[in-house]
Order: C-alpha cells, then structure tokens, then sequence
C-alpha cells in the first residue's frame, strides 16, 4: 500500500493537473471567442468598405420630428454591394452577429455600440460621398467628411480591439475614451446633417434620381 507521502504527492498531483487543464481550457475558449469577434469586426469592416453605388430604392420618407430617419430613407435610394446585395441589411445583419460574439468574449455593451454605430456612421458617408458624386459634387467637404468617419470608425473599433485583447488594461482609460468618441460623433453628426440638409433638397433629390433612373 502507498504510504501518506506517496499518497499526498499522487494527490497533490491531480489537483495540480485538473487546475491546469481547466486553467488551459479557459484560455482555449478565451482565444475561440476572441478569434470569433475578430472574425465579425472584419466582416462588417468588409461591408462599410464594400459599399459600391446607390441605386432606386424605396419612395422617400420624410423626416419626422420623433427621430433621425435613415439617409437612404429619406432620399429615397439603396446603398448597395458587388453583386446588388443591400448594404444596410448585409451590416444590420453583421452586428447582430457581432454583438452576440461580443458579449460573449466579455466586452461592455455600450463599447461594441460604439463600435457598430461607427460602422453605421461609415456607411452613411459613404452613400453621401456616392450620391455627392453622382450629382457632380455640390457638397463643399464630401472628402472631410469621409475622412472624419473614417477615424471615427477606427477609434471606436480600436477600443473594442483593446477591450477585447487586454481589458483590465484598457479598463482604466475606458470611461476617457469613450467621452472622446461622444464628442467625435457629435461633431461627426453635425457634418453629416449639413450634408443631408444639402442632398435631401428636392432640387438636388430630384436630380439624383434622374441620374439612376437614366442608367
């Protein structure tokens, strides 16, 4: 029979090995989860960047005072893919896949918000840029505009990135950045409305909609 010391080893030893192996599991399932998010924030990086042109879409609805309406809504047009695909249902569709990954890997809900409203705010200045284009430019900052999205869109992405990959760390700096994204999409948000008061014009909506409906 083993004596006592044996025995504490033999013991010792199980406890030692059933820790680690849980201890590697986690990590395991950790870095699945982590590849998951990433695996989402590119597709929907994918999407913003992939938005190719507008076309005809529904009639326009006009604005109510009860919210802000989507651009694409209000001038009564789709943003679309390679392929035709709608843009806006393919991204709608990625961040509800992203927020499930998301809040699974353990990443505060009002950062991945932050995150997929950038996309949206992307994708927004996107079909302004290519509506501006098809109009034969009447906006005077359609490339600032861009490039103001463009940062947003990196720095809220980027915070979710850094939550992700080391959230004790960036816990510290959170609640700082996150007020700095508020007052970049603000000033974000005030671009963007000039841009839409100048685009929904019915001079300019009309126009844009005999230059699709020509093609």
């Amino acid at each position: 029979m083993p004596g006592l010391a044996e025995l504490a080893y033999t013991t010792a030893g199980g406890v030692v090995g059933a820790a680690a192996s849980s201890w590697f599991g986690r990590q395991h399932e950790r870095r699945l989860l982590r590849a998951e998010v990433m695996g989402r924030v590119q597709a929907m990086a994918v999407i913003t960047a992939g938005v190719r042109d507008v076309a005809i879409g529904w009639a326009p609805l006009r604005r109510t005072a009860a919210g802000r309406a989507r651009l694409t809504g209000e001038l009564g047009v789709r943003a679309v893919l390679d392929g035709g695909a709608d843009a806006e249902q393919a991204l709608r569709e990625a961040f509800a896949e992203l927020s499930v990954a998301a809040l699974a890997a353990g990443v505060p809900r009002r950062i991945m918000d932050f995150a997929g409203g950038a996309h949206e705010r992307a994708l927004e200045c996107a079909v302004i840029a290519l509506a501006d284009r098809r109009l034969g430019g009447v906006l005077p900052d359609a490339a600032g505009l861009m490039a103001a999205a463009d940062a947003y869109q990196r720095g809220a992405v980027g915070l979710l990135i850094r939550t992700l990959w080391h959230p004790w760390r960036t816990r510290l700096t959170a609640r700082a950045r996150l007020r700095a994204l508020r007052a970049e999409v603000a000033a974000l948000e005030a671009r963007q409305e000039r841009a839409r008061a100048v685009l929904a014009d019915p001079e300019y909506a009309d126009r844009l909609h005999r230059e699709l409906d020509a093609r």
